[in-house]
């Protein structure tokens, strides 16, 4: 399957029109059917699109314009749809249900829970599968990313340090529980940033990047919130930690680094009852 990428976003040309969909060029895999209810209006004979690549029922390849969570390669929290002899079947995002047998399950699949998993080829049947032995699917080498980096971010499990997270889809980290300021749960993908890689190679990440960073990054949030209340904020130096971390996000000094910097820059004015947009 040389130039086709299974379980992959590819690029081919429509070669023909029937009453099913359309035929698309597979290259040395022959004709590839994309069914009519995924067929873009107007898309004709000689046009190129983007689909994702897959095996039907009868492990024909296929395609399709609909996104899976996750394609090979890739980490996706899903829900499990339903459970016969063999294994688990996960909403992926697809007609067809993605397979996680019972050999690469952690704890045993139950319809309705959900779980990160990695997407792979199985190299014996060559069917796309998912893997809840997220480990196996992460690097053990050491990162080579610089302190504040902005990466990106998939909450995987809880810990009682904080939670774990997979990095660019690559690497394991931890978000300490200090560096938490809004609720955050098991499959949210956000941004993050670097704090540090350990010399052990153990990587901490944040939330919101640290110093002068953070202070710039926030003060536009706050320019925003002013904006859409009407230039004025209720909160001030007065406001608990508490109501700063509930409303915006962030600890009360990073609050204060923000509201200082957009004062010094003439943007905003302090009064008694809050703040207000020059």
């Amino acid at each position: 399957m040389s130039n086709i990428r299974l379980g992959d976003y590819n690029q081919l040309t429509v070669t023909k029109e029937v009453d099913f969909g359309l035929y698309l060029d597979g290259g040395e895999e022959g004709e590839i059917l994309l069914p009519t209810r995924y067929v873009p209006k107007g898309t004709r004979v000689g046009d190129t699109l983007e689909v994702f690549i897959y095996l039907d029922q009868d492990e024909r390849l296929t395609a399709t314009t609909e996104r899976p969570i996750a394609k090979v390669g890739e980490f996706g929290y899903m829900e499990v749809a339903w459970v016969n002899q063999y294994g688990a079947f996960l909403r992926w995002g697809l007609m067809k249900d993605l397979f996680c047998p019972f050999r690469e399950q952690k704890r045993k699949m139950v319809k309705g829970s959900h779980h990160i998993v990695h997407v792979h080829i199985d190299e014996e049947s060559y069917r796309i599968m998912a893997s809840a032995k997220v480990e196996h699917y992460l690097s053990d080498e050491t990162a080579d990313y610089y302190h504040n980096e902005t990466v990106d971010l998939l909450i995987w499990q809880k810990t009682d340090m904080g939670y774990k997270v997979i990095i660019d889809n690559t690497y394991q980290g931890l978000v300490y529980n200090n560096q938490v300021f809004r609720p955050i749960h098991i499959g949210e993908r956000l941004r993050g940033y670097i704090d540090q890689v350990r010399p052990d190679g153990k990587i901490d990440v944040m939330l919101q990047p640290s110093g002068r960073q953070q202070t710039i990054d926030f003060a536009d949030e706050l320019t925003d919130y002013l904006i859409a209340h009407g230039g004025n904020c209720p909160y001030g130096d007065k406001t608990s930690p508490e109501t700063i971390k509930e409303v915006f996000g962030v600890s009360k000094k990073t609050f204060k680094r923000a509201v200082g910097d957009l004062y010094r820059r003439h943007i905003i004015t302090i009064e008694d009852d809050g703040l207000h947009l020059v």
